[in-house]
């Protein structure tokens, strides 16, 4: 199988990363072909638990898993698993190309996903380089073409977007909607709160250790009533008469009504029954940054 990235694939299963915290009995899971984003203030146990998610420390309670496996039990695990700290270490004297090429033979990789994941990460011009020479966006683009060296099913990144120029930050929004778009599970930590709400399809907030909320992109910045219209009509009286009576929640804002807990399309389906003509009709959220202060209680 070809992946739009130009990178082969092995036609396996996707696997799935799961965890579970016991005391507050909550469950969390990266899904396959989903990029989730992982956020919390400093200090909330971001690290912490992308360490415990492999085997680095063990957890006192819950347990973290890929597809049901702890990862000192998965087979092979840089064949399922790839992953980037932000302490990523690199021999200042080595070539990225000859890195690479350590890594593929303790990890029994072929030698041809070298050239593969160099390309794939912009690296290529700059593979007989020595790291000592590179820039920090550029070892950061290093330690990732490590991650997917071995084709894994699974990618977990934290603080990819460290070093990296406006435009280096561009590019990884893209790689990681073409991972997710391979199939991966996709799960990423940052602090760029914005950037974050360009790049994820879910989201997870935790803060003291615990978490604080989860879900789509669209449902965390919803907030409590969930989804939340604003539309605008040429008679906005009858148009909120006629949403009360399909029971929906109603509140004005000047010109606007902001319809709570309702799409966009159901606020136009009522619209069109009682024959009032719209002039605005698009979803209102909240910024990410506001519903993270909201769900953190203003931690930093």
């Amino acid at each position: 199988m070809i992946r739009r990235d130009g990178l082969r694939r092995d036609p396996r299963p996707a696997q799935a990363l799961r965890l579970r915290q016991r005391r507050q009995r909550a469950e969390l899971r990266v899904a396959p072909g989903r990029v989730t984003g992982f956020l919390g203030p400093n200090g909330a146990g971001k690290s912490t638990t992308l360490r415990a998610l492999l085997g680095l420390i063990r957890p006192t309670g819950g347990t973290a898993t890929f597809d049901g496996r702890r990862y000192e039990e998965l087979e092979h695990p840089s064949r399922q698993v790839g992953a980037v700290l932000e302490d990523a270490s690199f021999h200042p004297g080595r070539t990225a190309r000859n890195h690479l090429r350590v890594l593929a033979v303790t990890g029994e990789h072929p030698m041809g996903r070298v050239d593969d994941v160099l390309a794939a990460v912009g690296l290529a011009d700059a593979a007989d380089r020595r790291v000592k020479g590179y820039s920090m966006g550029m070892r950061q683009r290093l330690a990732i073409a490590a991650a997917l060296l071995g084709d894994p099913e699974v990618l977990i990144l934290d603080e990819p977007t460290n070093g990296l120029d406006p435009p280096g930050i561009s590019w990884m929004r893209r790689l990681l909607r073409e991972q997710a778009a391979n199939g991966r599970a996709v799960l990423v930590s940052s602090h760029l709160l914005a950037e974050v709400a360009q790049s994820v399809d879910d989201v997870v907030i935790i803060a003291g250790g615990e978490m604080r909320g989860r879900g789509t992109l669209a449902e965390v910045l919803g907030g409590d009533e969930g989804a939340v219209t604003e539309v605008r009509a040429q008679d906005p009286e009858r148009l909120a008469s006629a949403l009360e009576q399909h029971g929906h929640r109603v509140e004005r804002d000047g010109a606007s009504l902001l319809v709570l807990g309702t799409s966009p399309e159901e606020v136009g389906v009522i619209a069109l029954e009682a024959q009032v003509a719209l002039t605005g009709l698009a979803p209102r959220t909240r910024s990410l940054e506001s519903a993270f202060f909201a769900l953190t209680g203003g931690e930093s």
